[in-house]
C-alpha cells in the first residue's frame, strides 16, 4: 500500500531518480491507458507550485494520451525493472500491448493510472506545454545533436498534486 506524502517531503535525488533510473509516464485516454519510459525532466517550484516537467516527443504513441487529459503520473520502479523500463520504452502501444505484456499492473489515483511495481509515484496535472522551438537554442550543438531530424519535443510542465511512495 503507497502511503502519500507531501511533494516538499520528497527526498530522492531528481538528478539520479530521472536520469539514472528512468521514468513511465503514463496517462489513460478512452478507457486505454498507455505508457513510454522518460530520463528527460526534473522537478521544481513554478507559479508558486510542486512542479515537474517532461519532454515528448511528437511522434510517441503516448503523446496523444497526454494531449487527451488533464493528469498523467510519473512512475519511478526500481533497477530489478530495467529491462521492462528498456522494453516499454522501444515498443510503441501502437503496436502491442505493451503494458500486458510488460507484467505490470496498471493501479488508479482518481482517473491518473500508474505502476504499482513503482516506489515513487507523482500524480500530475498539466499547466503548460509547448513545444521545443528551435530558435531559442543558444548552444546549438543542442539542436543539431539532439535534433537531426527536426522533431522537437514537446515540453509539458505540470503541478505535482500527489506523491505515492512505498
Amino acid at each position: 500500500m503507497k502511503k502519500e506524502i507531501k511533494p516538499e517531503e520528497f527526498t530522492k535525488n531528481p538528478f539520479h531518480m530521472i536520469g539514472k533510473e528512468w521514468m513511465l509516464v503514463t496517462a489513460e485516454k478512452d478507457g486505454k491507458v498507455n505508457t513510454m519510459t522518460a530520463s528527460w525532466g526534473g522537478v521544481g517550484i513554478m507559479w508558486g507550485k510542486p512542479v515537474a516537467y517532461v519532454f515528448i516527443r511528437p511522434q510517441r504513441y503516448t503523446k496523444e494520451f497526454i494531449d487527451g487529459t488533464d493528469t498523467f503520473s510519473l512512475s519511478i520502479l526500481g533497477e530489478e525493472h530495467r529491462k521492462t523500463l528498456s522494453y516499454l520504452g522501444t515498443v510503441s502501444g501502437r503496436d502491442e500491448d505493451k503494458i500486458s505484456k510488460s507484467g505490470l499492473h496498471v493501479k488508479h489515483e482518481g482517473v491518473t493510472p500508474y505502476f504499482e511495481e513503482a516506489n515513487t509515484v507523482m500524480v500530475c496535472r498539466k499547466l503548460f506545454a509547448q513545444p521545443l522551438d528551435p530558435a531559442g537554442f543558444i548552444d546549438k550543438e543542442c539542436d543539431t545533436k539532439w535534433y537531426p531530424q527536426k522533431d522537437y519535443h514537446t515540453m509539458y510542465v505540470v503541478e505535482i498534486e500527489k506523491v505515492l511512495v512505498d
